[in-house]
């Protein structure tokens, strides 16, 4: 089946349209911006749906960020209100107080930590301009748990979140982004190593496997059904203790939320 971008791109922007009606009549919709694919391209949608005067873009750089040039060009290019809010030292002291208290700090943790942290700038950049925040993650990150838990995972509401990498980047071009941001090397920024360097595989191997169920590498294959296995719960409200005294009460709270 081929895909329709165009197609793709209308509804979801009907659907972000419906949302806020529904969920946040009147308020803007806050973006993290890190000058990749799928900040850029939830952005463009929400200025599709919403207007350039509602969605406000944040930079977050932890210190310095050395391609945070390309999340300028974004915001330049869709002419959206937007803040740079540096991170950097309160990553700082925070790894601090953890390590004095505790004498450790891990690579994970290291590694985590940025994006909790700006998931935390965010909420309080939407309570403070009206706002609500949009999840950046696609279908393909979550399959595999390539996402941070409470960090870029949170949000309000999720564009993406039934789109993989491939989709992504030909809604992107449906929206008239520039090609430097579509194509970008997905990358965490600390590690060193490109998102594929670190599972492994590539996202067109993934896509496929997603959409197909195809994968030629058995290996691989058992790599993807792992991860997809073990990150599921990041996909699921938190787990629960079902009480039997206070099922009903509980099974109540659960539906709302």
């Amino acid at each position: 089946m081929i895909f329709d971008a165009i197609k793709a791109k209308n509804a979801c922007v009907a659907w972000i349209q419906a949302w806020f009606l529904k969920n946040g009549q009147g308020c803007n919709a806050v973006v993290g911006i890190s000058g990749g694919k799928d900040s850029s391209v939830v952005a463009a949608l929400c200025v599709e749906a919403l207007g350039t005067a509602r969605v406000i873009g944040v930079l977050m750089p932890n210190g310095v960020q050395e391609d945070i040039q390309d999340a300028r060009l974004l915001v330049d290019t869709l002419r959206i209100k937007n803040y740079t809010i540096n991170i950097g030292k309160a990553y700082t002291a925070l790894e601090t107080a953890i390590l004095e208290e505790t004498g450790l700090f891990s690579k994970q943790s290291a590694i985590n930590m940025p994006a909790r942290l700006r998931m935390t700038t965010l909420y309080a950049v939407s309570q403070s301009n009206n706002g609500r925040v949009v999840n950046t993650c696609n279908l393909s990150e979550d399959w595999v748990g390539y996402s941070t838990r409470y960090g870029d995972a949170a949000g309000d509401f999720s564009p993406l979140a039934c789109f993989t990498v491939a989709e992504v980047k030909e809604i992107g071009r449906a929206l008239r982004l520039p090609e430097t941001l579509v194509e970008k090397t997905p990358a965490d920024g600390l590690s060193g190593f490109s998102d594929e360097d670190n599972l492994g595989f590539t996202y067109q191997v993934l896509d496929r496997y997603i959409r197909t169920g195809i994968c030629q590498d058995p290996i691989t294959k058992e790599k993807i059904d792992t991860l997809h296995r073990n990150n599921a719960f990041k996909l699921r409200y938190m787990d629960c203790f079902r009480y039997p005294d206070c099922s009903s009460a509980c099974r109540e709270a659960t539906m709302k939320n």
